[in-house]
């Protein structure tokens, strides 16, 4: 048995020192994860595995990399490294191996010239751009040989301000030679140089915040005064590329956190870290994926230690295959990567010295299949591989853009075999099922992915279909509602009648139908309410549970086009959101109007309010039936109709309060503002007393606990 024993520990002692000799690139030193449309990590396979790293040995530099800033790749997979520290640019082949190091030159006036602190570079025409920082300058060498070519001197123009400082960080050139710079004291937004060096204009200066209180001050303000005022000074860029349509990505990382991550949680474009602008300055970018650009799982800065908390900081855009773009969070050392339309592929990466983190990112490019992150940190580079995932994912993209559908729809199926958290598979499936015409079948997977535009049009193209079967049972039931609904308002207004001279008891259901001719007689309809006793205590009670009952039905019966992510509050919810405010209108109304002559008892004011109630069910309910049968863009008529049944209610509680305590229209508008105020103080009261009461419960819990503990 002993001797059992120790071969069995003998074998797993085998087993742990064989599990620590595997490759580091076996086992990824990250997670690769989307978000759902929750807010919450799904995990997927990685799209890219660490392959090496690329120091200056590797390189086979004498002085060794300081500060790298930035890094690119041309069309042949050269790479080009802004060795900044060096004052430098280092350019390698494709297989990372030195080739010639561009430093010191020659100026166009025949004077030994040289870098200093270049933080950017860029390959475009066959030319290397270099943005020469501490020179504030532009300079242009050859991109094959290094040799150079011209200086782009800083721009001259009346719209800058007498003390700006031209520090050109990072820049991108379009076909036609046009050169967008960012300058990290420029706040105006980027600049576009022509060709020849000139100042062509600012392009897309980015949003500020600006307080009510901010706003209001300005009004006040000189001239001189607001020229000096610093805190509504534009965000300045920080980095920038340039796709093959001429299409400028830029981004940012100077935004305040609060505007940032409220961007990228509402995916707006207001404040924004990544933008996409056409020449005129316009952000293009499109934005339908569930949240913004960054990371949504954020903490606050100093919550979590050792955790990075706060907004992404990112400071590279890379463009990749198939208008596929990436970010990288300097923050957390992060590889956000989305497709043309703004819908998140993939994130990986993470901080650390295992080869696949990241000390400090910086730089970010894609070199054919291989991506490719500096580490300014280090001083090095890491080279990612794609793997076969992302080789399928790009496969789906491509045969997307080329409108293969049917291929494309393969793919996407063979990654939802691997990932089946995966919205964007979901969508490529259901965009394929649509232009074959099998729009219930696109509408199931849109619907998975929780794609409400697209589904919206499957839903249209469906619905045409439908339409087209029971063509002549359509006006049938139209007629029959119409009808249906002129013969109940004439019954109902034929019973008022009768019971209005009959002098008999009410019955419970004439309580009821009277609503209907009070809705449409409000000054009529509530003084008989309170002096011919044509309501009673059970009809207003019918009329507050009637309301409950039309919100429940409006969050259940809603259809996905409006209601996507299925919110159906609790019928508890549903009671407390018509009970409390109805409640509250009806103390602070009972409490003033008893101050200033009101006529109405606390029942007369509860019944008049209750019965005001009833337009609500006659329009919410037909408008929520009415989402079964509409589309995104016909969500207006739904709108019209909820915001018509409150405003009508509203009228008619205003009515109901004139009505009631007999008072003229002004002294009524006067009462309506002071119990809006009498509400809010009401509200005020319920939460310190509330709060008092829990103080009081925790104290005397510490207290029997003390003392239990003592005993």
């Amino acid at each position: 048995m002993k001797k059992k024993i120790i071969r069995i520990a003998a074998l797993a002692f085998c087993l742990v020192m064989a599990l620590g000799v595997v490759p580091a690139s076996a086992a990824s030193s990250y997670g690769t994860y989307t978000y759902s449309q929750d807010g919450w990590g799904v995990a997927s396979p990685d799209a890219y595995t660490p392959e090496r790293i690329i120091d200056s040995n590797v390189i086979g530099l004498k002085d060794k990399l300081k500060s790298p800033t930035d890094l690119e790749t041309d069309k042949d997979g050269n790479v080009y490294i802004a060795d900044a520290g060096n004052n430098r640019i280092v350019v390698l082949d494709k297989y990372y191996n030195l080739k010639f190091i561009v430093s010191e030159f020659v100026n166009s006036n025949g004077i030994p010239d040289s870098l200093r602190n270049p933080n950017g570079v860029f390959i475009a025409n066959d030319r290397l751009y270099v943005a020469d920082t501490d020179n504030k300058r532009i300079v242009i060498f050859s991109q094959a040989t290094g040799e150079y070519e011209r200086i782009v001197e800083e721009p001259q123009a009346d719209v800058f301000p007498a003390d700006s400082i031209y520090r050109p960080v990072a820049l991108a050139v379009d076909s036609a030679g046009t050169m967008f710079v960012i300058s990290s004291s420029t706040y105006m937004g980027v600049i576009a140089l022509n060709s020849d060096g000139s100042f062509q204009c600012f392009v897309g200066a980015q949003k500020v915040a600006i307080s009510a209180w901010d706003k209001l001050w300005r009004y006040f303000q000189t001239e001189e005064m607001r020229n000096r005022s610093e805190q509504f000074i534009s965000v300045e860029f920080n980095n920038i590329t340039i796709d093959s349509h001429g299409f400028a990505y830029v981004t940012t990382s100077a935004i305040e956190d609060k505007n940032q991550q409220s961007a990228t949680m509402n995916n707006s474009a207001e404040f924004s870290p990544v933008k996409k602008l056409n020449i005129a300055g316009d952000d293009i970018m499109k934005r339908t994926g569930f949240f913004g650009f960054g990371e949504v799982l954020v903490f606050d800065k100093g919550s979590m230690p050792n955790v990075p908390t706060g907004a992404s900081v990112i400071v590279d855009i890379a463009i990749g295959p198939e208008n596929t773009w990436s970010i990288i969070d300097e923050a957390r050392s992060k590889v956000y990567t989305y497709d043309e339309y703004g819908n998140l592929l993939y994130i990986f990466g993470d901080k650390g010295t295992q080869l696949g983190n990241i000390g400090s990112a910086s730089a970010i490019t894609y070199q054919e299949d291989k991506l490719l992150i500096l580490d300014k940190s280090m001083n090095t580079f890491t080279v990612f591989n794609r793997t076969a995932y992302g080789n399928t994912l790009i496969q789906a993209l491509k045969n997307q853009n080329d409108r293969k559908y049917d291929a494309a729809k393969e793919d996407w199926e063979r990654i939802l075999q691997s990932n089946n958290n995966f919205d964007a598979a979901y969508i490529g499936i259901g965009k394929a099922l649509y232009r074959d015409n099998d729009w219930e079948g696109a509408m199931k997977y849109f619907k998975s992915a929780y794609e409400v535009e697209n589904y919206s049009k499957a839903f249209k193209e469906y619905r045409k279909v439908w339409i087209s079967k029971f063509i002549y049972l359509i006006p049938i039931v139209v007629i029959a509602v119409c009808v249906g609904a002129t013969k109940f308002f004439a019954y109902a207004a034929k019973v008022n009648k009768e019971v209005a001279v009959s002098g008999k008891k009410r019955t419970f259901w004439q309580e009821i139908l009277y609503a209907n001719h009070l809705i449409f007689h409000p000054f009529d309809g509530f003084w008989d309410l309170k002096h011919e006793k044509r309501g009673s205590m059970r009809g207003a009670l019918f009329y507050v549970v009637f309301a409950i009952v039309t919100f429940t039905y409006q969050s259940a019966g809603s259809s996905y086009v409006f209601n996507p992510k299925g919110a159906y509050p609790s019928i508890l919810t549903q009671i407390i959101s018509v009970v409390v405010p109805l409640m509250l209108w009806v103390v602070a109304n009972w409490c003033l109007t008893t101050l200033f002559e009101g006529e109405g008892t606390l029942k007369d004011v509860f019944i008049a309010s209750s019965y005001a109630l009833a337009p609500l069910p006659l329009l919410i309910i037909p408008a929520t039936i009415c989402t079964n049968f509409l589309t995104s863009t016909e969500a207006a008529i739904v709108t019209l109709l909820n915001a018509f049944a409150f405003v009508w209610v509203g009228l008619l509680i205003f009515t109901g309060t004139m009505v009631t305590h007999d008072y003229s229209l002004g002294k009524n508008i006067l009462t309506t503002v002071g119990i809006i105020i009498g509400m809010a103080f009401i509200m005020f009261l319920a939460l310190l007393f509330t709060t008092l009461l829990t103080n009081v419960i925790g104290f005397i819990t510490a207290i029997v606990t003390e003392v239990t503990l003592r005993m």
